[in-house]
């Protein structure tokens, strides 16, 4: 029998060592936490003191989520595939006891949660619980993002398009800029399909031939059927500091997450879950016209991307 939630006594992990992105976004505190028994784990975001606007772009063709909300207090993205909904309920326990247990109509948080497949590069049915989301809540700080393989990173993988043999490790990473009064975070994790690519075109992660080469993916497709496995998944989590209506919020959110597929290829595949989350907190009230917005803000989904693997090995 597998190792499982059910069958061990699992002792969620909040510290680690390594990268970490450090970002200046007032209210927005940030917390991981793993099993190492998995491994696998969730990565939280919290929008204090009163939550914040959000838009949901989903993508590919098998995604898995839970709330959806357009006012969130907090996201929970985790791997352990349908099993690791049960982290965000952790969140939102864990918000419980920080407001003192209060359950007025206007105290219930709205916690939405995502999920990544991660079982594939592991022999465990370990997953996130409701255990450890409250971990990782309770040990979220303000202006820190851990990168590469951690939190809900712990255990995915990219560039499976020829086959799960040829994929390679992937990660979570982030990135943050500031223009003007203007400021942008894109956190990700990928455990996509596709490959991971720079901005001049390579391969920097993925698609690997058997003599250890790195393949483009129109090249590779010229050359050899696709074996895309079920299972792959990218979240990402796009804030800004800016204050944005309904209308210019979604179509942030759909203008990065297509640009995504630079960094990505391919991506958004019927074998992908693909996921995006774009929030506003609100805490200027004007600053880059929303085209520009967008457009930064796709470069700085880029370089979160590439940050997601240059610490993993």
């Amino acid at each position: 029998m597998p190792l499982s939630n059910d069958h061990t006594e699992l002792v969620p992990r909040t510290a680690f060592d390594g990268p970490e992105l450090r970002f200046d976004l007032p209210g927005v505190r940030i917390g991981a936490a793993e099993y190492d028994e998995g491994p696998t784990g969730c990565t939280v975001f919290q929008f204090l003191p009163a939550g914040a606007s959000c838009a949901t772009d989903v993508r590919g063709g098998a995604p898995g989520q839970l709330g959806g909300f357009e006012w969130v207090h907090a996201i929970c993205l985790a791997g352990g595939s349908l099993y690791g909904l049960e982290a965000a309920t952790g969140v939102a326990a864990e918000i419980l006891a920080q407001r003192g247990y209060e359950v007025g109509w206007t105290d219930i948080p709205n916690v939405s949660g995502a999920i990544v497949y991660d079982f594939g590069r592991r022999e465990t049915t370990v997953y996130p619980d409701k255990a450890l989301g409250r971990a990782a809540l309770a040990s979220a700080r303000e202006g820190v993002f851990p990168q590469g393989a951690r939190g809900a990173g712990r255990s995915v993988s990219v560039g499976k398009t020829f086959g799960l043999d040829r994929g390679e490790p992937g990660g979570q990473g982030g990135a943050f800029r500031r223009v003007g009064d203007t400021k942008i975070a894109v956190f990700t994790v990928v455990n996509a399909v596709g490959a991971i690519v720079d901005r001049d075109g390579l391969v920097v992660r993925g698609h690997v031939t058997p003599d250890g080469e790195r393949t483009p993916l129109l090249a590779g497709v010229e050359e050899r059927l696709l074996e895309i496995a079920p299972g792959n998944t990218t979240l990402t989590v796009v804030v800004t500091n800016q204050a944005l209506d309904r209308r210019a919020l979604q179509q942030l959110g759909r203008q990065v997450h297509a640009s995504m597929s630079r960094g990505i290829q391919p991506f958004h595949t019927v074998a992908d879950g693909d996921i995006l989350y774009a929030v506003s907190t609100a805490e200027v009230e004007s600053g880059l016209d929303p085209v520009t917005l967008a457009v930064v803000a796709s470069e700085v989904a880029w370089d979160a991307v590439l940050a997601s693997v240059t610490s993993v090995r």
